[in-house]
């Protein structure tokens, strides 16, 4: 039995990836999952190769039952230390007016509800052991506005809200709870983005593109594990002192 189990939704590549990458090289027995776990074979097999305990589960953070799966195979892994909802979608690309409702609510499920799905799912161990880290991963999209990503952007504002009650709440039990917000991160995501909005604003993808790497005083998208370094170091004892936080890792496109 593991001494320190992490879990990390949404794990199957990116920051998710990139994350159970950085906790199983800090000692962490690791527990992933995607919508569907063969997507995770290549995370597993990356993983094993720092001598990690490591299981993959299929999971549908929407859903109840899915999460219980999860929680119970992290449980029977070990001591569940840390739990890193990743799990997100992008949502629509479009104004508000234009946006449907099931569209609204099919990224806020997924966003925010499967962030509270998440963690309540392991709240009581880490109460009762009175220690561990819970992360979720927003975005700059909750504190700096951009046009047509209205319920993307209300839906990491509201971890930011769910993250500070969290921590309030824990705080006497010792558990912290933080949300890491990255700018533009270069992905297969934000090539899809600019792709989007290329054909939309009749431009070049190359301009497309680089709207999102303007915002940035180093002119640049952040990596993948720039945003796992972040994560990781929140599980780590060297963050005993740090809950209830939103830090960016943004390369200056957010400072507040």
């Amino acid at each position: 039995m593991a001494d320190r189990v992490a879990v990390v939704t949404g794990a199957s590549g990116g920051i998710g990836r990139a994350t159970a990458r950085a906790l199983a090289r800090n000692g962490f027995a690791v527990v992933v999952t995607a919508r569907e776990v063969g997507r995770l074979d290549a995370t597993v097999d990356e993983l094993r190769t720092f001598g990690a305990a490591v299981e993959a589960v299929a999971c549908e953070v929407t859903d109840e039952g899915s999460i219980a799966a999860v929680a119970a195979a992290a449980h029977g892994l070990g001591v569940v230390h840390t739990v890193v909802a990743n799990a997100g979608v992008p949502g629509p690309v479009a104004p508000l007016h234009e946006v449907t409702a099931a569209q609204w609510r099919d990224c806020l499920a997924t966003n925010l509800d499967g962030v509270f799905l998440t963690f309540r799912a392991f709240l009581p161990g880490l109460m009762q052991r009175r220690a561990g880290s819970l992360i979720a991963v927003g975005s700059m999209t909750g504190k700096r506005p951009m046009a047509n990503r209205g319920p993307y952007a209300a839906s990491k504002l509201g971890l930011i809200g769910l993250v500070r009650t969290l921590a309030t709440e824990l705080g006497p039990s010792g558990v912290r709870a933080n949300c890491v917000c990255p700018g533009p991160v270069d992905s297969e995501r934000l090539d899809t983005l600019a792709r989007r909005n290329a054909e939309r604003d009749g431009i070049s993808e190359a301009k497309a593109r680089a709207a999102f790497t303007a915002i940035s005083p180093m002119g640049r998208a952040v990596t993948a594990d720039e945003v796992a370094a972040t994560c990781a170091f929140l599980a780590s004892d060297a963050a005993a002192g740090i809950t209830g936080e939103d830090l960016n890792v943004s390369a200056g496109a957010v400072m507040h």
